[in-house]
């Protein structure tokens, strides 16, 4: 293998640019990557080096290709640990560059490459940022595993680096590639993400603001061992005696919701918009939904033990111990205010727990947290993560604090991002049952507390989606993240409401305002297809 030297490369440029033709690189200059080495000394974190394993043209004309010409590069970053694994990378350097880079966020435990040649999740659907000149990259945060498992957390240096690391040694690695490819470094570097990907770019604004422009993070997972024990919690309320729901009992609690709750933003759509409004209502409506005397007689009422589950799930989690940036607690879901938990990110469908648990039989939070249980905390594959109290966890709290600093972004000190410049826009849809956007409320209420109303609207923005749940919901928002960073960072235009538009195949196209928090879309009369037929207020 050799090494290409950048100032080769930037010669290259040169001579293009005095031509005209600075940012149309050819594929003689993207085939020269191939087989390049990277040494460990251009990384910022400890690696043994890493290797461009494939760099190809990629053509315009090729079937499902929406990006224009560009290079695709491939590679591999080596571990210290000989028995940890790499970390795989795609890097994609457009024939017209703007200039700029975004680094793409992953989702769960990831172990699948993030290729950068799809849209920002949970942005803009159908218009990847590639396509619109951005250098983009990704990676699958450090280990291989197709099914998106979390084994991998058995290995330290696997664990660290999906929790953090790989970020940091991606970016280095792609900003490195960037520079060699057309002569110089990103006039601006982004992050973009949703859930695993939101953490991750609260992640990169806390540990690395040095290097980020701005930050998209939407439904941010960053109280990752928050989230995952509140998931056993409510696995353990679930699976107690009686406290199963059924799928048709499920959807009776998601029903009366929207029954009394739809109406109370001016519309009946199916949307619960003011979920403030809603959730006050929450135990009139458990009291309209018991059963008589409290005992399971039908589907069309709920148990004591039912209405327990579902008070586990609405109720914050509260530990008598810190966790990493002092947070003791995580906030509970909209389960009573619009979230939907009979879908297949819900509840599940089977009264029993599965061995190993299962997706769609035990539903995403009992059974991410049984992983989570297994390979993270006690790194045993037999070990029943329901028998975890995560109020009580014993000779267990010591690590489940050590994790929560390893795999977690709650650090509301963003002190150097805020100077540098850089900005930060938050989203969260209310009707999230995997992330609750409670958590993110509360997030962003400490960044407020921290620097002011004036100071935190200097660079930071948080918008509420109602009706979106994680990737999907009532209302399956397209909206222009990305846009809206770079108008802020590059134009110098603060965002204010914003629009999202509809995807579902039954409502495609109708859209709604996207307010800042803590405002919420009312309808004023007029289309109820069209955003400008609502008006964001508050309370």
């Amino acid at each position: 293998m050799r090494i290409i030297q950048v100032a080769a490369a930037a010669a290259f440029a040169v001579s293009l640019s005095s031509a005209g033709m600075a940012q149309t690189p050819n594929a003689e200059i993207c085939a020269a990557l191939a087989k390049t080495e990277i040494p460990a000394g251009s990384i910022g974190l400890p690696t043994t080096g890493a290797s461009i394993l494939t760099a190809a043209m990629v053509a315009a004309n090729e079937p499902n290709n929406p990006n224009g010409d560009y290079c695709k590069v491939t590679g591999a970053i080596r571990p210290v640990d000989p028995k940890a694994p790499n970390i795989l990378f795609q890097v994609n350097l457009p024939a017209k560059w703007n200039g700029k880079a975004v680094h793409m966020g992953g989702g769960g435990f990831n172990g699948t490459v993030v290729t950068g040649q799809g849209a920002v999740s949970m942005g803009l659907a159908g218009v990847p940022p590639l396509s619109q000149g951005y250098a983009t990259f990704g990676s699958d945060s450090g280990h291989q595993d197709p099914t998106g498992g979390p084994s991998f957390a058995a290995n330290d240096e696997a664990l660290l680096n999906y929790g953090a690391l790989h970020l940091k040694k991606t970016l280095d690695v792609a900003t490195d590639i960037i520079a060699r490819h057309y002569g110089k470094r990103p006039a601006r570097m982004y992050f973009a993400g949703a859930s695993t990907g939101g953490r991750e770019g609260l992640t990169v604004a806390q540990r690395w603001p040095e290097y980020y422009d701005g930050v998209v993070a939407t439904a941010p997972a960053f109280n990752f061992t928050g989230v995952r024990m509140n998931g056993l919690r409510i696995g353990r309320a679930f699976y107690a005696p009686g406290g199963a729901l059924n799928l048709n009992k499920q959807k009776l609690v998601h029903a009366r919701v929207l029954d009394t709750c739809d109406p109370l933003d001016g519309v009946r759509d199916g949307i619960v918009s003011a979920v403030q409004a809603c959730d006050a209502k929450a135990e009139s409506n458990l009291a309209a939904l018991r059963c008589p005397g409290g005992k399971d007689t039908a589907d069309n009422c709920l148990s004591d033990a039912q209405i327990n589950t579902v008070r586990t799930i609405r109720s914050d989690m509260k530990l008598p111990y810190q966790l990493a940036d002092g947070v003791t607690v995580h906030q509970g879901y909209n389960v009573l205010a619009g979230a939907d938990f009979y879908s297949s990110l819900g509840l599940g469908t089977s009264a029993t727990l599965a061995v190993p648990a299962d997706r769609v039989l035990n539903g995403y939070l009992p059974q991410t947290g049984d992983g989570w249980a297994k390979y993270f905390l006690a790194r045993d594959e037999k070990f029943d993560g329901m028998t975890l109290d995560p109020a009580k966890p014993g000779a267990y709290q010591a690590r489940i604090v050590e994790l929560s600093g390893q795999v977690g972004s709650t650090n509301p000190n963003l002190d150097h991002f805020r100077v540098r410049g850089s900005k930060l826009i938050l989203m969260h849809g209310l009707s999230d049952n995997v992330i609750s956007p409670n958590t993110t409320v509360n997030y962003y209420k400490q960044l407020v507390a921290r620097y002011g109303q004036a100071r935190a609207d200097g660079f930071v923005r948080f918008y509420t989606a109602p009706g979106f749940a994680h990737g999907a919901g009532t209302f399956n928002l397209s909206w222009d993240a990305l846009g809206a960073l770079d108008a802020w960072v590059d134009g110098g235009k603060a965002p204010e409401t914003l629009v999202g538009t509809d995807t579902n195949a039954a409502t495609r196209g109708r859209t709604r305002p996207l307010c800042r928090y803590p405002a919420w879309p009312k309808y004023v009369g007029g289309d109820n297809k069209l955003s400008g037929s609502f008006a964001c207020v508050t309370g």
